[in-house]
């Protein structure tokens, strides 16, 4: 056998796995959290398309299963500011649903902001679209988090992600209230 064809099929061999590389991890600020968390995957996904996208997958397959995608900061930067974390997301057979969420808490660690996009939900296989959460991070706050849900299977990735100071002329997202509690027992 020539030599040339040789180092041509070795060089085939050693690329192959380059090619097929599987996600890198997440950044160190980046953590899976939830109450399902062990059943889900994540990373730096480095596949054509989403090269570079952070996700989050369920790879239990349980439809009952959800988890979030967080990272937590300090709020010293941002008090008394409204501010908004960004990304770009795309989901692909996400069967519950998939959605940014943003929380602050105050010193004594209760939460004093939340949203969590349950009433703006992204199911299915979607494409690329921007979405938003805005909140308002009193003079009290310590944390802010924020990241992505997925709820049941599927995974959703979010790239191009952003997080800044906003105009009190940008709404705040607040949740949508539940059904009204009954005034009295039903015995």
């Amino acid at each position: 056998m020539k030599a040339s064809f040789i180092l041509a099929a070795a060089i085939a061999a050693y690329s192959a796995p380059v090619c097929a590389a599987g996600p890198e991890p997440l950044p160190p600020a980046w953590f899976v959290t939830g109450t399902h968390a062990q059943k889900f995957g994540a990373g730096v996904d480095q596949d054509p398309g989403v090269r570079g996208a952070k996700f989050l997958r369920n790879k239990a397959d349980d439809p009952n299963a959800w988890a979030s995608l967080a990272q937590v900061i300090s709020a010293q930067n941002y008090l008394g500011q409204r501010i908004r974390f960004r990304a770009f997301v795309k989901t692909q057979d996400v069967s519950g649903w998939a959605g940014l969420w943003m929380r602050v808490d105050n010193r004594a660690g209760r939460s004093v902001a939340f949203y969590n996009s349950a009433d703006r939900p992204i199911r299915g296989s979607t494409d690329w679209q921007e979405r938003s959460v805005v909140l308002d991070v009193p003079q009290d706050a310590a944390a802010i988090m924020f990241g992505v849900n997925n709820i049941g299977k599927g995974q959703v990735w979010i790239d191009r992600l952003g997080f800044e100071q906003v105009g009190q002329d940008v709404p705040v997202d607040t949740m949508q209230p539940g059904p009204a509690l009954p005034t009295a027992p039903i015995l």
